[in-house]
């Protein structure tokens, strides 16, 4: 199966050794993305701005890939304050429809660049 490089520049360009997304058969990886404005590439202020940066970021990359967020089977969600949990559930509801994929939710000390929030998903095409 030959894997395919997803990318766009309607989020954040890769900070390391990683492609935002990779498109392997039907299924695409996405990596994780913080709340960065593409245009800038800094971090955006507060927890609120930084989840629908993070959401607004994903789905650029589902539609560069040729998918949007209601293809996602699976959602992994970092937080560095999980109070911040409801938040989430707010804004990923604006995302995503039901029924939802399946998702974790943890808890984490730090994210790059001080990031409150980090999301990353697995979408399946077709």
């Amino acid at each position: 199966m030959r894997r395919e490089i997803v990318s766009t520049p309607l989020a954040p360009a890769a900070i390391g050794t990683y492609s935002q997304a990779v498109k392997a058969g039907n299924t695409v990886y996405m990596s994780g993305q913080i709340g960065l404005d593409p245009a800038t590439m800094q971090l955006v202020e507060g927890i609120d701005a930084q989840i629908a940066r993070v959401f607004e970021n994903l789905k650029a990359v589902a539609e560069a890939a040729g998918a949007t967020l209601d293809d996602a089977v699976k959602f992994n969600i970092y937080l560095t304050d999980l109070a911040n949990f409801a938040k989430v559930n707010e804004v990923m509801a604006k995302y995503v429809a039901q029924p939802y994929p399946a998702r974790a939710a943890v808890g984490v000390k730090e994210l790059p660049r001080g990031a409150l929030v980090e999301a990353e998903a697995v979408l399946v095409l077709g």
